[in-house]
């Protein structure tokens, strides 16, 4: 869902309008202005015992808005701002993004503030399941993989024109990741808040289809010198209706190693109105070492467009954890089953 909704991958998909479908509110003598948002009305059905995805109403709401201004011929100024309320038992509201940078065009572009880590356009390689998935970022155990406060980015597409499809980026900032870690700990708890750094190279291989990925992300312990490490490597296809999906992470801190793999399916079918979307994934992440699972399920969802404005979805999360694994969240592992349903309206 997240890959249909959102495009955030680099910074002229960002200052084009962040969504795939947004308003233009201001376009003159140079200046830009993109107004998007989404209302999307989403229930978890499951055992009142699942205290890792938990049940009842997880709607949620957003707005954001992103800018350009052009400077000169090769040097333009960017913005993006973004927030979310949830409605149900626990709301809450919520800034996602709040940046501002400067575009060098073919020389790349460098932005600072509230965005995702360097190694988020990894894990969005699997991370467009209708509503589960993206667990390579949402754990808080693989360094600068989500959404985090005070980073500096440069980004650089078609490595300085010399290279088509060679996209490069380079990070540098604090380790305060936003999305939900693992065993309720803060990502400052597990890695610290000292510098980190990180980085990551995609090459999408002429027509083909092909894309491939690596990166790496490092930060040190708050009470200690010692460097928390990240590396992942993915692999997708997207072509013909069909898009593939691979991605290996792997994490290791003091005398403990994280390592996950996540695979993903799914074949788009276009009808007279609409185009509906099948999907299959398996997601495990476990300590390395160990017969305890951290993360382990079977996913199938299926997801109906019925245009780019209006989204349906169904997804059954079919959970592997035993009772002797650690589970995420928890002392003892949920193997409750989720399913997930909803209705998403965006603009």
């Amino acid at each position: 869902m997240k890959r249909n909704l959102l495009a955030i991958a680099i910074p002229a998909l960002l200052v084009a309008g962040a969504a795939n479908a947004s308003i233009e509110i201001w376009n003159k003598d140079g200046n830009k202005l993109d107004l998007y948002g989404r209302v999307y009305a989403l229930n978890y059905l499951g055992d009142k015992g699942n205290t890792v995805d938990g049940e009842g109403d997880k709607t949620t709401a957003r707005i954001g808005f992103s800018g350009e201004t052009q400077v000169t011929d090769t040097l333009s100024g960017y913005g993006r701002f973004e927030w979310e309320t949830h409605t149900g038992k626990n709301a809450q509201d919520e800034t996602r993004y709040a940046f501002a940078g400067l575009n060098f065009g073919q020389y790349g572009s460098i932005d600072y503030g509230r965005n995702d880590g360097v190694l988020k356009s990894l894990t969005a390689y699997t991370d467009v399941l209708p509503e589960f998935g993206g667990n390579a970022s949402n754990n808080g155990l693989y360094v600068l993989s989500a959404r985090t406060d005070g980073v500096a980015t440069y980004r650089n597409s078609g490595f300085y024109g010399l290279v088509d499809g060679l996209d490069f980026a380079i990070q540098y900032g604090d380790s305060k990741q936003i999305d939900e870690p693992l065993a309720n700990q803060t990502t400052d708890e597990i890695f610290g808040s000292k510098e980190s750094y990180g980085m990551s190279a995609q090459y999408s291989i002429l027509d083909t289809g092909l894309t491939v990925g690596a990166g790496y992300a490092t930060t040190s312990k708050a009470k200690t010198d010692e460097r928390a490490k990240s590396w992942m490597g993915g692999i997708k296809y997207d072509a013909y209706d069909l898009y593939l999906a691979a991605l290996y992470s792997h994490t290791s801190y003091d005398d403990v190693k994280i390592k996950g793999v996540e695979l993903v399916a799914q074949y788009g079918i276009d009808f007279e109105i609409g185009r509906l979307t099948p999907s299959l994934a398996y997601i495990q992440h476990k300590t390395d070492g160990s017969d305890a699972d951290l993360i382990k399920y079977v996913d199938v969802g299926l997801q109906y467009d019925f245009n780019k404005n209006l989204t349906a979805l169904v997804d059954y999360k079919i959970n592997l954890l035993d009772k002797e694994d650690i589970g995420a969240g928890n002392i003892k592992a949920n193997t409750k089953d989720t399913v997930a349903l909803g209705l998403i309206y965006q603009f």
